[in-house]
């Protein structure tokens, strides 16, 4: 289960991230004791390396223990969202519009909770799916998370199609 971030943390997270020219995609705490971790999920356009990775963490190590925001021992990890990316702000229903999502809201919607289907994008405050036939509102404030599903064998397919 993770933890809310303290804007203050937030803030400097934020700030040593995009210096670099890099997006801060999530953050958040998970565990407890001496087992907590602070994830940090950042992205750039043209995809992560370790290097970047690497080079964050060194970064926000620094700078977190001189500031002091931390009041417990924490594990610091620092990564690429991945393929099955969250979606956690509006800009990013934006970004990905087209793409295969799942999603969970935290009541029912018509008797569901959770929902698959093509991104369509942002419509005001809501959340645009296409489940096959069906079109889907999803306000943005109900959304409990999100993240884009990866179809494989499609992925796989298109390896093996030659390019001309």
């Amino acid at each position: 289960m993770s933890k809310p971030i303290d804007p203050k943390l937030y803030s400097v997270l934020e700030r040593v991230v995009s210096a670099e020219g890099l997006e801060l995609v999530h953050c958040e705490f998970s565990g407890s004791g001496k087992y907590t971790a602070l994830k940090i999920y950042i992205d750039k356009p043209d995809g992560v390396t370790h290097g970047d990775c690497s080079y964050i963490s060194n970064q926000l190590g620094t700078i977190l223990d001189i500031e002091d925001l931390i009041p417990h021992q924490y594990l610091l990890e620092v990564s690429s969202p991945g393929v099955d990316r969250g979606l956690y702000k509006k800009n990013d229903y934006v970004r990905f519009t087209g793409q295969n999502i799942k999603l969970k809201t935290q009541q029912s919607i018509n008797g569901r909770k959770v929902f698959r289907g093509r991104l369509e994008g942002l419509e005001e405050e809501n959340i645009k799916i296409v489940d096959g036939k069906e079109t889907w509102l999803i306000p943005f404030e109900s959304i409990s998370s999100a993240n884009i599903v990866i179809d494989l064998d499609e992925l796989f397919r298109r390896a093996k199609t030659p390019l001309s």
